[in-house]
């Protein structure tokens, strides 16, 4: 990773200005949930830069689970397509940065499972998938 492109959305930048400039004490909820989230530095497919995200904190064991969602939108983050070709990403949860590899989550059993996790996480995931005719990929972050 080289130069690092900052996210465009005033909200997202500053979220991940916040949680990073704090070493993980401050800024560790997303914005109005005051629900966990975790930031996750990965390249960008195009650019080849450093890109990161704030995500809600979905842990399942030693993984982290990453949902696609934007809201219920017709397409997907941006990120998602950085994930689908730079497996190797880095997620900082709260003080703790930990190197990982993600994988998309194609078999449905295994889907299904993981989106059960993040819709206890996070209810609003079901509404989202709801609202949308794509299927909202999922992720997951698995140590290295």
């Amino acid at each position: 990773m080289t130069d690092y492109i900052p996210p465009t959305a005033d909200w997202v930048r500053e979220q991940v200005e916040l949680y990073e400039s704090s070493g993980g004490t401050d800024g560790i909820t997303l914005r109005d949930t005051g629900l966990p989230c975790i930031i996750v530095t990965h390249v960008g497919n195009k650019t080849g830069a450093m890109r990161k995200i704030p995500l809600m904190r979905v842990k399942v064991e030693s993984s982290y689970v990453l949902i696609g969602s934007k809201g219920g939108s017709l397409q997907n983050p941006g990120w998602v397509y950085n994930l689908r070709e730079n497996k190797d990403v880095e997620i900082r949860d709260k003080t703790e940065v930990l190197k990982m590899r993600v994988r998309e989550v194609t078999s449905d059993h295994e889907r299904e499972r993981l989106w059960n996790a993040g819709a206890k996480a996070y209810p609003p995931y079901n509404d989202y998938q709801a609202k949308t005719s794509r299927r909202i990929p999922v992720f997951i972050a698995e140590p290295l």
